[in-house]
């Protein structure tokens, strides 16, 4: 699914887990909103979701999420593997258009309208516009720095934001563990 709306951009180093949105909104060719906020904390603060795509199907989905992990006391890849069986089953939320990355202190991941869970192999993750870009940055960051994962999310967003017209400098970023 190729979403032009938005980067999100997961990192994990040492234990701590940083997920980074941009702030810009688009309709059409034209710039709606700049400070959006893209990265939410759900199920007592214990799981970051970030979104990329139609922000109502993304609420939408949100919404369904996080009931999902109320109902399995926070168990992410349960909660993840229900959403997308949901998701890809359901008349009217198959028609929905977005991507959803989830993380919580043990794992990242990527969920999408096809069914599809995926848990990188690598400590990085990304969606949106942007996102293949923010991931080369991130990459290149994680590999060949010792910057935090707060400090590799900050900078690949903001690479991205350079080159992505859909993608701005205006970034929300959630951590965990909570500060």
């Amino acid at each position: 699914m190729d979403i032009k709306s938005t980067t999100v951009l997961a990192v994990r180093r040492d234990g701590k887990l940083a997920m980074a949105a941009d702030g810009q909104v688009t309709l059409g060719q034209q710039m709606i909103k700049q400070k959006a906020r893209k990265v939410r904390r759900l199920y007592q603060d214990q799981v970051i979701v970030g979104f990329a795509g139609a922000a109502a199907d993304a609420f939408a989905l949100l919404d369904k999420f996080e009931g999902y992990l109320e109902q399995y006391s926070g168990n992410l890849m349960r909660a993840a593997v229900a959403l997308a069986q949901q998701w890809r089953t359901d008349r009217a939320l198959r028609r929905l258009e977005a991507l959803l990355i989830a993380a919580n202190e043990e794992r990242m991941l990527l969920l999408s309208g096809t069914g599809d869970i995926i848990e990188p192999d690598e400590d990085i993750l990304a969606i949106g516009s942007g996102g293949s870009i923010a991931y080369a940055a991130a990459k290149a960051l994680y590999e060949n720095t010792e910057l935090s994962a707060e400090a590799i999310a900050r900078k690949a967003l903001e690479i991205a934001g350079s080159v992505c017209i859909y993608t701005n400098d205006q970034i929300t970023m959630e951590k965990l563990p909570k500060e």
